[in-house]
């Protein structure tokens, strides 16, 4: 929706959440308080309830707003590849440096583990899943083992979050001279694994 069609109470809604989306990130969940949240939006302490049962309610409201799936997907539903391995590389690609524009989202999910030992996440995952479900179908239209969907998706996710987190924290530093091949090993790593065939 642009700013225009947006209704005077949703355009409400969308100041608080950005307003409680920056108070989240500075200082937690657990340490943000409504009237921060409040004085932020521009609005009255009071008026937030109009739009959100509670703070808890905001926070996952802000996760779901700032989930980067919304431009991921479409990327990786467009990434090239005539075989397995190509669609993984590029999708991988995709996913990693799409997270390299959102380190909100990243620090956001770190609060959510940390704060609420992830229970918002089931609810994000319900609003995802139905969405993801075409890129699956890519994966799996190739030479691929019988995977559960769900134990696809979790490891290719784990894989390519990993590969980011580590480069973010000492991809340079640890490995300078590997970073043009790090997403080729861990796209041959996420296929093939780590023994050796005989």
């Amino acid at each position: 929706m642009t700013e225009e069609t947006l209704s005077k109470g949703e355009r409400t809604r969308e100041v608080i959440m950005n307003a409680a989306h920056e108070i989240f990130l500075e200082k937690g969940f657990h340490a943000a308080s409504m009237r921060q949240i409040a004085k932020g939006a521009g609005v009255a302490l009071g008026g937030i309830y109009n739009h959100f049962e509670s703070k808890e309610d905001i926070f996952s409201a802000v996760i779901l707003a700032h989930h980067p799936y919304k431009q991921i997907l479409p990327l990786a539903l467009s990434a090239d590849g005539d075989d397995v391995e190509t669609f993984v590389h590029n999708t991988g690609r995709a996913l990693v440096d799409e997270l390299k524009n959102h380190p909100d989202f990243v620090k956001l999910v770190f609060i959510e583990i940390v704060e609420f030992s992830g229970k918002h996440m089931a609810e994000l995952f319900q609003e995802i899943y139905p969405q993801v479900l075409p890129l699956l179908e890519r994966f799996q239209s190739g030479k691929v083992r019988t995977i559960p969907p769900m134990m696809l998706m979790r490891v290719f996710l784990g894989t390519f979050i990993a590969y980011y987190l580590t480069d973010a924290s000492f991809g340079e530093t640890v490995m300078p001279n590997m970073q043009e091949e790090a997403m080729g090993h861990f796209v041959d790593i996420f296929l093939n694994g780590v023994l050796v065939k005989e």
